[in-house]
């Protein structure tokens, strides 16, 4: 059996095992809801747009918190690579980055950006935005010498040798940097969203929590799930295609 088939048959059947257990009552249903309860909930609520405004303003945060990421990380990775005392300062700093805890931060983004989408964002993009300085320098690092003498043979200016040679040698690097600035952005976002918004995805896991409304909550957790699926499995296929680029 290959990897993609043993990974889907582990995963419906555990899928199958908490439908089990939940049908039969070992797992009550105030706890959770069985997961064939949680799709019917979850097609009866995006049926009914009753969660839509905060669907989308969850979404739209993360695709701000996603750009933001890789494009000040990328600019940022750029700048310490090309300044090396810079970067024997910074690194030892990078390495141990999230080993602090990113919400401790969350009393200052309210006092500077106040409550709602701009905290969430800066929370966001200060939790993601260290793995596309990482990539960066990780990828400009591994660019083989002789593409940049390559590029000095033929005369290419400075720009044309960063864009034509450097920057699709250190792509597959560079998008490693990207799928972790997605998942970071996730987290940071929905997380965010429980103690600092009036709206959105997590917060209204965390109403629907509080007013023991297990359905709602179950479903939009189910709706989260698979949106991450959805988008992991695509930047997988990216990556890997890149990834055989690389080592041809």
């Amino acid at each position: 059996m290959s990897e993609k088939w043993l990974r889907v048959a582990v995963v419906t059947a555990m899928i199958l095992l908490v439908e089990a257990l939940c049908r039969i009552g070992i797992i009550p249903r105030m706890v959770m809801i069985a997961p064939s309860d949680m799709v019917v909930e979850l097609g009866r609520i995006l049926a009914s747009g009753q969660f839509s405004a905060d669907i989308r303003i969850t979404f739209t945060n993360i695709a701000i918190s996603t750009v933001l990421s890789v494009l000040l990380g990328f600019a940022a990775g750029v700048v310490i690579y090309s300044l090396p005392g810079l970067r024997n300062a910074i690194e030892p700093l990078l390495a141990s980055y999230y080993a602090v805890p990113t919400f401790v931060f969350y009393p200052i983004f309210i006092t500077l950006f106040g409550v709602g989408s701009a905290s969430i964002i800066a929370i966001a993009v200060l939790l993601a935005i260290v793995s596309m300085v990482t990539a960066t320098l990780n990828g400009l690092d591994r660019i083989p010498r002789v593409l940049r003498k390559t590029g000095q043979i033929y005369r290419m200016s400075r720009i044309k040798t960063a864009l034509l040679i450097e920057l699709p040698a250190a792509t597959p690097y560079l998008f490693t940097g990207v799928k972790l600035s997605v998942a970071y952005s996730f987290i940071g976002v929905i997380a965010s969203e429980f103690i600092l918004s009036g709206a959105g995805v997590g917060y209204a896991i965390a109403y629907a929590y509080n007013l023991f409304e297990n359905g709602h909550m179950y479903a939009l957790m189910l709706l989260v799930l698979i949106v991450v699926t959805v988008v992991n499995t695509f930047l997988n296929v990216i990556d890997r295609r890149l990834q055989a680029r690389r080592q041809r």
